[in-house]
């Protein structure tokens, strides 16, 4: 994404949020079938590493100015924020706890942008159809995974589990307050394409201490990777970290947090849609009904914006 000034076209806006919604609504799924060759922290260093380097070459390529001390400033605590714990945490449960759990503590962010955005604390909470809409959209991703929650919930949980719901609450708050930190300091200095190659770029940092702490790379056999893994792993760093991460790091300079993060309902309904494709799982009315209600809750959040044109 180019900088532009918040006059961008509409249709760039439009194409911005399919990307997110679609693209990170597949990731889930890639995730888990990276984790099957990769560690869950090389996976990080790797994704991240790969797709930061190959934004910043482009960068230079095209003649911009790469490195510029506050734009890395900035970058290494968003990118450390958002990707290095928020999705980090993310990469490392999957390995134990069901996609439709992680999907669940994963749509609090919604709500974490309301609480955490002080400087629209007047304008969100007086807004009835915003706190409604979040509301709303998070108990619709309850409904929508309510059978995987009651199995998880029904069977006993092993330490490593309880950690990870532990972490799934901190993930979620370092994800949003990373965005709103990005949001609220502007690269002015540099493009959206270079801030967002420095934060994957730092980001991969942020995995290192777990590969020496877990021994990844000393236990890590290279040739048993799976070319389904490695396929996997190349779509999460040119679709999940380039084309997407770029997309929403350019729509929070653009529209409002509360209308960005509406990602975080919408991506669980892509999941699931991809799960409905490429397995033999069947949708129930329950699915359904939670369906129906996350997208209400988009309209919903998004309604002051349709009723201002």
């Amino acid at each position: 994404m180019t900088n532009l000034n918040k006059s961008s076209s509409p249709v760039l806006v439009y194409l911005a949020f399919a990307i997110v919604y679609l693209v990170w609504g597949s990731t889930y799924f890639f995730i888990q079938k990276a984790l099957a060759g990769f560690p869950p922290f090389i996976l990080g260093i790797f994704r991240f590493s790969v797709a930061g380097i190959l934004m910043l070459a482009w960068c230079k390529l095209k003649g911009e100015q790469i490195f510029n001390r506050k734009t890395i400033k900035i970058a290494a605590v968003s990118g450390i924020l958002m990707l290095g714990i928020g999705n980090g945490i993310v990469i490392w449960v999957e390995q134990f706890i069901p996609s439709g759990l992680v999907a669940i503590m994963v749509a609090s962010a919604a709500i974490w942008f309301i609480i955490l955005d002080k400087p629209k604390w007047k304008e969100n909470l007086s807004n009835k159809y915003i706190v409604s809409g979040i509301l709303i959209g998070f108990f619709g991703v309850i409904v929508l995974f309510g059978d995987q929650l009651l199995q998880a919930l029904d069977k006993p949980q092993s330490s490593l589990q309880i950690i990870g719901m532990v972490l799934l609450v901190v993930g979620p708050i370092a994800w949003a307050g990373g965005s709103l930190y990005s949001k609220y300091n502007p690269t002015t200095e540099s493009s959206v394409s270079v801030n967002t190659g420095w934060q994957m770029l730092m980001a991969s940092l942020a995995f290192l201490p777990g590969t020496f702490i877990k021994s990844e790379f000393k236990f890590l056999d290279w040739s048993s990777i799976s070319l389904d893994a490695w396929l996997s792993i190349t779509y999460l760093i040119v679709f999940g970290s380039i084309a997407a991460f770029s997309a929403y790091v350019w729509l929070l300079k653009m529209r409002p947090a509360t209308q960005v993060s509406t990602y975080a309902y919408v991506n669980p309904v892509v999941a699931v849609l991809l799960s409905l494709s490429f397995t033999n799982e069947v949708i129930g009315v329950t699915k359904i009904i939670g369906l129906a209600i996350i997208l209400g809750s988009v309209l919903l959040i998004n309604l002051p914006k349709y009723k201002s044109v």
